[in-house]
């Protein structure tokens, strides 16, 4: 497995991590042996970043992880996240950044974990209410305290990242980024991760699983998938977004790869600040974006993947209103 460092101050991680949400929810049942094997095995191939949120579950995916690595915490670098507020039952209650909700949080995250340390904490939104100083600042606090090694804050736009930095190094932003998710580019984002020695980490890499190709109609998906509740997946947007990726689908054909490898290569290849982390409950699938790491894309197959797939053909928003007003754009 190639490595990329994790920020200026951050380890050496896989070129590519493992997004952990969908073992836990959102995707469809819950499987937690299945998932623990995903784990192992991504652990064997060289994959050591894993992701994760106190708020997915809500609450099991950090369980899931501190059962899946007991005794090798050592081997898994694990990123964790607060801000988005849920109860047991599943219920949203907005986003709250204070700092003694910071605190408590990462109290919670550390049981759940199984471990006395976490390797990369997230502000998972942004709280508008709340000074993004006073938040990073109760963050850095953690780090002081030796309960936390390195910080990360999630759909942060520029100018936020700028104002966090002066509080506490910051060590990755992570943001949704693929072929059909490019707004980061026109924000500023990736130039100003550059600029600061910040790690970019692309969630969703691979467009909620759309570009992979394997979503041919909605009813692909389990009726408890939260992607049939947004707008991409919805009606015409579906239809639209369907034939951009069939394009996408011919041309890993002529490749001689998979669409996922396609995606993951393009995503690979904007810059070594980048590492997207892919999630999936497959080994086999797993394995597919593994090898990923290995392909480059020359100048004239960029062009060419740029013309089946321009920059902006997604149709729909990435999230529904409700979750579109959390965003700190």
């Amino acid at each position: 497995m190639k490595m990329r460092k994790l920020g200026a101050l951050g380890p050496l991680v896989s070129s590519i991590g493992l997004g952990c949400m969908g073992m836990s929810e959102f995707y469809g049942p819950a499987d937690d042996a299945a998932a623990i094997a995903v784990l192992h095995r991504a652990l064997a191939l060289g994959i050591n970043f894993f992701d994760s949120s106190d708020m997915y579950g809500p609450y099991t995916n950090e369980k899931l992880l501190g059962k899946a690595f007991s005794g090798i915490r050592q081997q898994a670098i694990i990123a964790t996240k607060f801000g988005i507020v849920r109860d047991e039952a599943g219920g949203w209650h907005g986003i709250n950044g204070r700092p003694e909700y910071v605190r408590s949080s990462c109290e919670a995250s550390l049981k759940r974990l199984g471990t006395d340390y976490i390797d990369l904490y997230y502000q998972h939104r942004v709280d508008p209410q709340v000074p993004i100083e006073e938040t990073i600042g109760a963050m850095a606090e953690l780090v002081r305290a030796g309960k936390v090694r390195f910080l990360g804050m999630s759909e942060a736009n520029p100018a936020t990242v700028r104002r966090a930095v002066r509080e506490h190094p910051i060590t990755a932003l992570q943001t949704e980024y693929s072929l059909w998710s490019r707004d980061v580019e026109e924000g500023g984002h990736l130039d100003t991760c550059k600029e600061l020695g910040i790690a970019f980490i692309p969630y969703s890499p691979l467009g909620r699983g759309f570009l992979s190709g394997a979503i041919k109609s909605i009813d692909d998906l389990a009726e408890n998938d939260f992607r049939r509740m947004t707008p991409r997946f919805q009606g015409e947007n579906f239809e639209r977004n369907l034939e951009v990726v069939r394009r996408i689908n011919a041309f890993a054909e002529r490749r001689g790869c998979t669409s996922a490898q396609l995606a993951l290569a393009w995503v690979l290849g904007r810059g070594e600040h980048l590492i997207p982390i892919p999630g999936t409950t497959k080994i086999e699938r797993l394995e597919e974006n593994a090898a990923a790491v290995e392909m480059t894309l020359d100048p004239t197959e960029l062009a060419a993947l740029e013309d089946a797939a321009p920059k902006g053909f997604a149709a729909g928003l990435r999230y529904d209103a409700q979750r579109m007003t959390m965003l700190n754009l």
